[in-house]
């Protein structure tokens, strides 16, 4: 008698955790830390000709990324890291993140081996069908899961509350979405969503307060840095 995982990817955060317990054991940004080795290369050889790189960008080849997830990998600088999301106006569009995501949510926080659990996966009320054949692919052919189900977030929100019926109002980072649910299952046509989303709200928030000349520090910054050994 195992108990299933449940994974919600998010388009700000992901949670994973155990079927059955009252919260996520583990709770981490959806974002991750990219460095294109191709970037980091080119600049070893050359730090003359940054300015001219910019423009050719777009154009290269992608090298190898190495990628860093979780709130530790991310919690420090790093040379050339971008931090990008996997998923674009709550769809995936990069699947190779999403891969590294559920790796650290499976095996660096749970601590377990996909093969002994069964898999509960949270998936937006307008996935596509391309997008849940990749995700079964993925699990099955790679995790090697032994039972996977999809759910859709209205499904499960309504469930957690004790309803069968409802109509549900998700507004996360990326996109807020409005789904009926009628006896567990989502009536497909009548779902809207809209683009707007707690990061859109926030960089509003933001441009408002920078036209009237308040600075507004982030959470995490930092205070100096190291040029040279002892040299800040």
């Amino acid at each position: 008698e195992v108990s299933a995982i449940v994974i919600d990817l998010g388009s700000h955060t992901c949670k994973a955790g155990y079927a059955g317990e009252d919260a996520p054991k583990a709770v981490f940004p959806s974002v991750v830390g990219c460095i294109d080795q191709m970037d980091a290369d080119d600049d070893k050889e050359n730090n003359d000709s940054e300015t001219n790189n910019n423009n050719v960008d777009s154009n290269k080849p992608k090298g190898k990324r190495r990628l860093y997830v979780g709130s530790q990998a991310l919690g420090f600088r790093r040379d050339h890291m971008e931090v990008v999301s996997p998923l674009k106006d709550g769809v995936v569009v990069d699947w190779d993140i999403v891969d590294s995501i559920w790796d650290h949510a499976l095996k660096d926080c749970l601590l377990v081996d996909p093969k002994e659990h069964p898999m509960l996966l949270a998936e937006p009320s307008s996935n596509t069908q391309q997008q849940r054949e990749r995700t079964a692919e993925l699990m099955f052919e790679k995790y090697k899961v032994p039972a996977l189900f999809l759910a859709k977030n209205a499904v499960l929100t309504s469930f957690a509350s004790g309803r069968a019926t409802s109509v549900v109002v998700d507004s996360g980072g990326g996109s807020t979405t409005v789904a009926p649910v009628h006896d567990g299952y989502v009536l497909q046509k009548a779902v809207s969503s809209s683009p707007i989303g707690g990061e859109f709200l926030t960089d509003c928030l933001m441009k408002s307060l920078e036209s009237k000349g308040i600075v507004i520090k982030p959470r995490y910054s930092f205070k100096r840095k190291e040029i040279q050994p002892g040299v800040f």
